[in-house]
Order: structure tokens, then sequence, then C-alpha cells
């Protein structure tokens, strides 16, 4: 069996140009080269995978390259190249600080500073995982780092930065690598899969691009993963399939069942993602970030937020024209909710799946107003009541007016604005009251027994003043003062007629005031305020017993609550010395019959 090199290391950059994604460090070292002054130290630093310990090497090479290109990059033919290539140069030594982080180490590496290159001009001390090396190995480092000969060069790398002390940093010129974009690594898959003659959806390998989060090493091990497992033709499905991927089309489905309200749907999908192994946690992170991806699909100038592929593109912007702004962002605040309370949860299924009917019925509870913070105006129907016969242009009805029997039809739900309306459309003409009486007494006549007349109604005027009145009314039981005794009256009496004790607790121990003529109740904790959402029948008893029928309540944490009132932990002794202080007798009864405090 022959052997086989992974990716990784068969396509590894062997010059500056074959880097991928780290544009603004290997121009400034090609720089470097041109202008002659290039540093003694470097550190190079970033997420792992994306090419520091490559271009450490690459710069080695170049440092003892007799024939460098006039684009500054090694030749590659030179015999200090080859023998690089080759792991058999003498003048390039590689330290794993990992392994390597005592002070000894770094002592043995100081002597071998001491002596020149055998062959080539410079010697290059390569230290990976610099962070991982000891205190005193770092301060055995210093002057030699600081003043080395002038045919020595070291290049440190590391993936965390802030562990390495200031001094050793002040003494390198620092360059930090960027973790790498999803479509620059795509971009090296497709060269890839033209070099060994692999055919691969642009889908399966962006698929894969996104899921190695910019480290281009871990792209190449799951492209290695699928070439296994799909051989010459690597499909978007096989890998989903393989990598345990949730596929975007659930949440492109998800996302269709919601905003229609279909919440059969929504638990289907739900119930198939956990029957494929998935996390619920998953699931509320994908839609999260799907929704995230819709919301930005709104604003033309963030649309290079995206990571998506072209096609995914077309997709989220067809869905996000379907989806009101207002929608995306109370879901995103839902699930970000359930993904922080989700690892408290006991039920984690019926966890999400609560989220997942709260968003299916979002859009409802806006306009119906059941949101506790901020509850919308809610516009009730007008009662009907009977309009008495009113004078008609100054002149009295007398016998000729109809009074309308028990099954008038009577005028509800009318709003003022329709109302005004009408009036300034149908305004009557000016008549005179001989006019207008000798009409009534006409109509009256011809009305047949039992119909209702229209015009015994009064006019458009008085049809106004009396929707007017019913709205006064409703402004004066929404204006209606309330006060605090009153809303803690209503709240320990629905204490007392509360079942559990959580519940019980949570409202005992909850905060109220009343502010600009609302109720603001301060909690500990964000479970406390949940528990306090549910109970809806609580606020329909306040604005009931309280008069207002809009009142509205908001729920504020406050953490510092959280710690007040709290019974102290009393020691043994403690408690003895407070059942002392509370009856003197008890410290004659512990002495004489010999108890002491820790027995008590």
């Amino acid at each position: 069996m022959s052997q086989f090199v992974v990716s990784a290391r068969k396509y590894r950059p062997t010059t500056f140009s074959e880097v991928v994604g780290q544009e603004s460090v290997t121009e400034t070292l090609k720089n470097a080269f041109r202008n002659d002054s290039l540093a003694h130290a470097f550190l190079f630093c970033g997420p792992r995978g994306v090419g520091k310990t490559s271009c450490a090497r690459i710069l080695a090479k170049m440092l003892n390259c007799t024939n460098r290109t006039q684009d500054q990059e090694p030749c590659g033919t030179c015999e200090s190249c080859t023998t690089f290539a080759q792991n058999a140069s003498l003048n390039i030594i590689e330290l794993d600080a990992a392994s390597n982080n005592s002070v000894e180490h770094i002592r043995s590496l100081n002597e071998q500073v001491r002596f020149q290159p055998q062959a080539g001009t410079y010697k290059v001390f390569i230290i990976d995982e610099v962070h991982m090396l000891s205190q005193a190995a770092f301060n055995a480092f210093l002057k030699t780092l600081e003043e080395p000969p002038p045919y020595a060069f070291f290049i440190l790398a590391t993936t965390e930065k802030h562990k390495i002390i200031p001094t050793i940093l002040s003494r390198c010129q620092i360059f930090d690598f960027k973790r790498i974009q999803t479509a620059d690594i795509v971009a090296h898959l497709q060269q890839i899969c033209t070099s060994e003659g692999i055919t691969a959806e642009k889908e399966a390998l962006h698929e894969l691009a996104t899921k190695c989060d910019g480290a281009l090493r871990d792209a190449l091990s799951l492209f290695d993963k699928m070439v296994s497992f799909g051989g010459k033709n690597i499909t978007y499905q096989q890998v989903i399939d393989n990598l345990n991927l949730l596929d975007y089309e659930y949440f492109f489905r998800t996302t269709d069942a919601l905003i229609t309200e279909d919440l059969a749907s929504v638990m289907q999908i739900f119930n198939q993602v956990l029957s494929n192994g998935f996390e619920g946690d998953a699931f509320v992170i994908g839609l999260a970030q799907h929704l995230r991806n819709l919301l930005i699909c709104k604003y033309q100038a963030l649309t290079h937020l995206l990571d998506l592929s072209d096609g995914q593109h077309e997709q989220y912007h067809a869905q996000a024209a379907a989806v009101e702004e207002s929608y995306l962002l109370g879901a995103l605040e839902l699930l970000n909710d359930c993904d922080v309370d989700y690892r408290m949860a006991k039920n984690k299924r019926l966890h999400v799946e609560m989220a997942l009917i709260k968003l299916s019925f979002l859009n409802r509870r806006r306009e119906e107003g059941t949101s506790l913070s901020s509850p919308p105006a809610v516009v009730t129907p007008i009662e009907s009541s009977p309009i008495k016969q009113e004078k008609v242009g100054g002149a009295k009805a007398g016998n000729s007016s109809v009074t309308a029997p028990d099954n008038t039809t009577s005028v509800s739900s009318i709003s003022e604005d329709e109302v005004t309306n009408a009036t300034t459309a149908h305004q009557p003409e000016a008549k005179s009251d001989a006019e207008v009486s000798s009409k009534a007494n006409a109509d009256a006549a011809s009305a047949p027994k039992g119909h209702l007349d229209v015009a015994g109604l009064g006019s458009l005027d008085d049809l106004v003043a009396t929707v007017r009145d019913e709205q006064i009314k409703k402004q004066e039981a929404v204006s209606k003062v309330i006060s605090l005794d009153d809303v803690q009256h209503v709240w320990d009496h629905y204490i007392e007629q509360q079942n559990s004790p959580t519940v019980s607790s949570v409202l005992g121990s909850t905060e109220l005031m009343v502010k600009d003529n609302a109720i603001v109740a301060k909690v500990g904790s964000t479970i406390s305020k949940n528990i306090i959402l549910q109970e809806l029948q609580l606020i329909e008893k306040l604005r009931e017993d309280l008069g207002v029928p809009l009142l509205r309540i908001s729920i504020e944490i406050d953490p510092n609550q959280s710690n007040q009132d709290r019974p102290k932990t009393m020691t043994v002794k403690e408690k003895f010395e407070y059942l002392c202080s509370v009856n003197p007798n008890f410290r004659d009864f512990s002495s004489e019959f010999g108890l002491k405090p820790d027995h008590v």
C-alpha cells in the first residue's frame, strides 16, 4: 500500500504567494526583504490552522536562499532550499515549546546560538507554541532574544498571545494572523479538487469551509475525510450526513411554518431533527443564525456580513422579503433567551418546544398585546345604547315620531374616525324647519309597522356626540389613578389563593412600585421573571380589581435583590448564644447539665 500524505502536508505552502488569506503578513515580509529591513525576532500569533508555522518556515528558507526571485520568493532549487525541503538543513532549528518548556531547554538553545552556521549565512530558530514556556524559561531567553549574534534569527509562533510576558513581546516584531475567509477556503479546496481530479459540489465545499471556523488545516482534514467517504465525487448531502450537520433547509421550512402559524409543521420538523440525533440547542442556535441572516438581508449595506454561497444568497433574500423585520427582532430575542436558559432546563425538549410555540404565535401576541411589559391599547366595542329621538332642525317630531321596537339594530364597534369621515362625506343640505317637519311626518305615515325609521335616530352630529361620550368613558377608565396599597392588596390576595409554593415564594419576594400609573415589579433573577410572566391570571386580576383595563405592568431584574433579606447561616455556637439571649435561663440549664454548645 502506498504511503498516504494528508492534504494539510501535501499542499503546505512553500512560497509566500501560496499562503491563503494572509496577504497583509506576506506582503510585509516581502517588502522587508526588498528594503533590507528585516528584524531579528518575529512573533506570529493567531488562531490554529491559519498559516503561522508555514510562514515561519518560508521566512527561514528565504533567509538562506541564494537565488531569490524578483518577487522575493525562495527559488526552491538552490542547495539551501533543497536541504530544507528534505528536512536536512542544519541552519534551521525547530523547537516545540509545548514539550521543551523548561529552563534547561532554553539554556541548551542559547548554547546553540553561540555556534555560527556550518553552511549558509544565517541560523534560524523556530519556536512553536512559545506561550507554553515557563516563567524561568522566558527569563533565561530574554538576553539572547534581545541581543542575538548577527547571524541568528528567531521566529516565535503562538495561539495565545496574552500568555506571553510583555518583556518578550517588546523584543519581537508582532504579526497577527486572521481567520481565513470562507470564500478563500472554498477557492483553495476547488484548486485541490482540480489537481486531484475530484468532482465536488460548491455547496459541499462551502459547508466544509463553514464548519472549520476559519482554519484551513481543519478544512483540509474534513476534505480528506469526505474523499475517503465519497471517493472522487463529493456531494452536499454526503457532507451533511457524514459530518452530522443540520441542513439549512430545516431552517427555511421552519421559518415558513412559523410565519404562517403552522404549529403542527414546526413541531414535526423539530421532532425530525431530534430523531436524527441532534441536540435541541443545536437547532436553536442554527435557527437563530438563520433568522440573523434574514435580518441582514433586509439591509443592502450589510450583505457582506453574510457567509453564504451564491445559491443560498438568492434563497435567503427571497424568504427575507416575506418576513417582517419586527418579527425577526422578536424571534431573535426569544431564541436568545431559550439558548441562555437551555442548560438549566430539566425537560430540554419541552423548553425548546415552548419557544417554538411562542414563535409560532408571535405576531398574534403582539397584536393582542399579551406582553406583560408593554401591552398595546385594546380597542373594545362600543356598547349598544338606545338613541332617543331628539329635535330635528329645531322642530319637535311630535306624534309623527316612531319609536324603535325591542329588536332595534344597535350601533357597535364603530370608531370615532369612521363617524367623523362619514359626517364629512355626507353633510346634509341646509333646510328650513318647516321642510324638515313636513318630511318627517310624511316618512312616519308611510313607514310600515315594526320598521325602524333611520331618520328617527337623530342627526349625525348626535351620533358623533354619543360616540365621543363612550370614548371619554374609556379614557377615564384608563386614566384612573392607582395606589401602591391597592396593588399590594390585590397582589397579596392572589398569593393566598396560590397552591404552588414556588409561585408564592417568588411573588412574595417581589418588590412592587407604581410609576407613571403603571406597576413595576422588581425580581432578583430571570427565573423569577419567567415565573411571573406565566401567571396571566394575576395580570387579569390586577386589571379587573383595580378597574384599569389597560393597566401596564413591567418586570425588571434587580441582581441586588437576590442578596437582600437572605437569612444568614448560623453556626452551632451562634445558635446557642441566640437562644441564651432570648432566654437567659438556657445558659444556666446548659451549665447545670454540663452541655456544651457543640452538642446543643
